[in-house]
C-alpha cells in the first residue's frame, strides 16, 4: 500500500480523524467506518482488513479506557460475549474470502453502523434482562467469526444487540462494546498473521492521526457528548459506501 499513490488521499486523511471521533465517541473502535472509507478511496481488499484491526486495536482501546473510568463497564456482561467471540474472530481471520463476496458481506454489516449513527438503536429503558449463557455464547460466537473474517470488531453489531434484548444500557453497552471490540481486533488480527498476511509499515500513518479524533471522541463521549450533525453526516458516507459496495 502506498498511501500517497491513492487518489484524494489528503481527503481521506482529513475525514479518518472525524470518523475515529464518532465511533470512540459512542464506544467504538470505526472499522465500518475506516472499511467503507477505503472502500470509497479505492483500497484493494487484502490492504482494507489488517488496517481496519489495527485502527481498532488503538481507538476501542482509548474509548474503552474512556468509558471504564466512569464505572460504566460490566465485566459479567463483556465475558458472556467475549467467551465464544474471541477464538471465533482468530478463526475468521485465518479465512480469506473471494473480494466480491468481500464486498456484499461488509456493505451488509455498514447497515448495522449506519442505524447506530442515526440513532435507531439509542433507546434506553429502566427493564434490564440478564443474558442467558447460550444466549451471550451464540451471539458473541457469531459476532466473533464475522468480525475477523471482514475485520471489524463487532462492536456495531453486538452495541444494538444489547440495547434492543434490553440487556444493558446505552454506555454500558458503549463500554462493554468497546473492549469486546479490542479482543475481537486483536484475534482477527492474529489470525491474519497467522495466515502470512503482514502488515505495511505506512498504515500506522493512519493510527497516529485516527488515535487523535478517537481520543476526543472517547473523552466527550463517556462524559455526556452527542453531535447530530457529525453522526449524521457519517451516516451519509457509510451510506454511500454501502451503495458502492453492492453496486461495485
Amino acid at each position: 500500500m502506498n498511501l500517497f499513490e491513492i487518489d484524494n488521499i489528503w481527503i481521506f486523511l482529513v475525514i479518518l480523524p472525524i470518523v475515529a471521533f464518532m465511533y470512540a465517541a459512542v464506544g467504538h473502535g470505526g472499522a465500518s467506518g475506516y472499511l467503507a472509507m477505503m472502500a470509497l478511496f479505492g483500497f484493494v481488499p487484502e490492504t482494507m482488513k489488517p488496517t481496519a484491526l489495527l485502527l481498532n486495536l488503538f481507538v476501542a482501546a482509548i474509548s474503552f479506557l474512556h468509558y471504564a473510568k466512569t464505572g460504566h463497564f460490566n465485566k459479567k456482561l463483556f465475558l458472556t460475549f467475549a467467551v465464544a467471540s474471541i477464538p471465533l474472530a482468530f478463526v475468521g481471520g485465518l479465512i480469506e474470502i473471494d473480494a466480491s463476496l468481500y464486498k456484499k458481506i461488509l456493505a451488509v454489516l455498514l447497515v448495522f453502523a449506519i442505524l447506530k449513527m442515526l440513532n435507531v438503536f439509542g433507546k434506553e429503558t429502566d427493564e434490564i434482562k440478564e443474558v442467558k449463557i447460550w444466549q451471550g455464547l451464540t451471539v458473541g460466537g457469531s459476532i466473533g467469526f464475522f468480525s475477523g473474517l471482514i475485520g471489524i470488531g463487532g462492536g456495531i453489531i453486538l452495541s444494538p444487540v444489547i440495547l434492543l434484548m434490553k440487556w444493558g444500557r446505552m454506555k454500558e453497552a458503549a463500554a462493554v462494546s468497546a473492549l469486546f471490540i479490542w479482543v475481537n481486533s486483536a484475534a482477527g488480527m492474529g489470525g491474519q498473521l497467522s495466515n502470512g498476511v503482514r502488515l505495511d509499515p505506512q498504515a500506522f500513518i493512519l493510527v497516529g492521526i485516527a488515535v487523535i479524533g478517537g481520543f476526543l471522541g472517547g473523552y466527550l463521549g463517556s462524559k455526556k457528548f452527542d453531535n447530530k450533525g457529525l453522526r449524521y453526516m457519517l451516516a451519509f458516507v457509510l451510506a454511500t459506501a454501502c451503495i458502492k459496495l453492492f453496486f461495485n
